[in-house]
């Protein structure tokens, strides 16, 4: 409506112009070169705006000349950035699809028709691995750290095959360097970390594990921050008592169920005379998370206690968590050494029916330490021998004696208590070959009557001959390091999406263009 109002007041004032001028005739003489024109000024006004109009024709007419030899240009190149663009496509499609052919003739295509373009050098990589071609996947992805939109791509895949070749150094150099360039990056600070846990370098682990925080689980966090102040702590405990103390009450705050933390913060504690707070972090441990290193240090929080007081506190620790197997262990250990030989057989009656390892184990030391009946004491370690396994700090198939805070396979906090190789009793369904043929019974009648019985003969029905299954050699998988962009293409300035370019002209050619002059 604002425009339709505004294009009216335009033509009124130009209306209006008019007519004023028209009003107001007057003439206009030029006198030049001996020559003298005179006309009305309507007359004159008019011909300096065809004057005006005829320069600018000109203008546009040799513009376009002079211009002419870049516009075509612009045009080769981009008819050039086009095709590029449709041989990386057809190569990223062929390389999900497994086309190996395919994608290094689009690779090869592509480096010829855009080079330097980031797409091209992932698809040249890529198609790299699918061949097993090691060294040019390293080419093209060195090539993709020299630019900066791609290079924590190249850093990536440079970080891949190193680890592919086992080359551990080259891995981390890459990792640190990925890490430095952008912090964010989850993979690069794990392979930081990992790299650290593996030197146990616990500064440098916890210093990297640090730009880890906006990445990670908030609990994830905590939880990794706690087991590697852990690990600190175990470390520094012959070397600077009182650094070993500060990462141990770090990690109890940050993990408070981690029973390595809480067990050390405990006896550290107990050994400087604060037994308040080293039975509270204790107690919580073990209301979170029971284990007999809680119970231990526990145990021990008072030095110089008598056997009794120890089995009264591991009471009070059991009641805690009533029916728990572990407070049953506890109290009949602290009660053995008080021989309280009753209390202790109380503690461990109700899982006689069933004993586990340590169970039976416990009795038979009750049986020698009470009676010394060495009958007894053997059928008990029978026992033990057949009863079930108790749980072990474990991890990756590795049974350990103490916690640690690293798996063989380099996991932090690979390690957990639980019953070792427990999921080999889980079963799984068995795969069954198919059933044999069933045989068929023909009745041979004979050709004259006879006093035989007929013949029953199996007959198996033949199966065709099978040729035998020809294997395709094997394509090595091509590490996914990114997807495939929806519109990789480089940015030509057109409105339109760009059109496959096809060899056929048809019939109709310049009746189609000119039909898309008015679209």
């Amino acid at each position: 409506m604002i425009r339709v109002v505004l294009f009216l007041v335009s033509v009124a004032l130009i209306a209006a112009g008019f007519v004023w001028f028209a009003d107001r005739p007057g003439d206009v003489a030029i006198t030049w070169m001996g020559y003298r024109i005179e006309t009305s000024l309507m007359v004159a006004g008019l011909a300096v705006a065809a004057l005006v109009v005829v320069a600018m024709i000109v203008w546009s007419v040799l513009r376009g000349i002079l211009r002419s030899p870049e516009q075509v240009s612009l045009f080769f190149r981009h008819r050039r950035a086009m095709k590029g663009y449709l041989a990386i496509t057809r190569g990223l499609v062929a390389i999900g699809a497994g086309d190996l052919r395919l994608a290094r003739k689009s690779a090869d295509e592509a480096a010829r028709l855009s080079p330097g373009d980031p797409l091209m050098l992932l698809l040249t990589a890529q198609s790299a691995q699918m061949a097993g071609d090691r060294g040019g996947a390293e080419r093209a992805f060195h090539e993709m750290t020299r630019h900066e939109q791609t290079k924590l791509l190249g850093l990536r895949g440079l970080y891949i095959e190193a680890q592919r070749r086992n080359d551990g150094a080259a891995a981390r150099r890459v990792a640190e360097e990925a890490a430095k360039a952008a912090p964010e990056l989850t993979w690069a600070g794990q392979a930081v970390l990992d790299d650290r846990c593996a030197a146990t370098d616990w500064s440098g682990a916890l210093d990297a594990l640090d730009p880890m925080k906006g990445a990670l689980d908030k609990a994830e966090y905590r939880r990794k921050r706690a087991v590697l102040l852990t690990a600190r702590a175990l470390a520094l405990q012959d070397i600077d008592r009182d650094a070993a103390r500060a990462a141990a009450f770090e990690a109890v705050k940050l993990a408070p169920d981690l029973v390595p933390a809480a067990a050390f913060a405990g006896r550290r504690l107990a050994e400087s005379g604060d037994t308040r707070r080293a039975s509270k972090i204790l107690n919580a441990a073990w209301l979170l998370n029971p284990h007999p290193d809680i119970a231990e240090a526990y145990a021990n929080v008072r030095f110089g206690d008598t056997a009794r007081a120890r089995l009264t506190r591991m009471q009070s620790l059991a009641a805690k968590v009533p029916g728990q197997l572990e407070g049953a262990l506890a109290v009949a250990r602290a009660a053995l050494e008080a021989r309280e030989f009753g209390t202790a057989r109380d503690a461990l009656a109700p899982y006689l029916s069933a004993p586990t390892r340590r169970v039976a184990t416990l009795m038979a030391e009750i049986e020698e330490t009470e009676h010394g009946d060495e009958g007894r004491v053997r059928e008990w370690m029978g026992r033990a021998m057949r009863a079930s396994g108790d749980p072990v700090w474990t991890a990756d198939g590795v049974v350990s004696d103490r916690w640690l805070p690293v798996s063989p396979n380099g996991r932090l906090d690979g390690y957990q208590w639980r019953i070792p190789l427990a999921e080999i009793g889980v079963s799984h369904p068995v795969v069954e070959s198919p059933p044999a043929p069933k045989p068929v019974e023909v009745t041979l009648a004979p050709a004259a009557p006879q006093s035989v019985e007929p013949a029953t003969v199996p007959v198996v029905p033949l199966r065709k001959a099978q040729r035998p299954a020809v294997r395709p050699a094997p394509v090595e998988a091509v590490i996914p390091l990114v997807h495939a962009p929806d519109d990789p293409g480089p940015d030509s300035g057109l409105d339109g999406d760009p059109m496959p370019e096809t060899s056929q002209v048809s019939a109709s050619g310049p009746w189609q263009r000119l039909r898309r002059l008015f679209r």
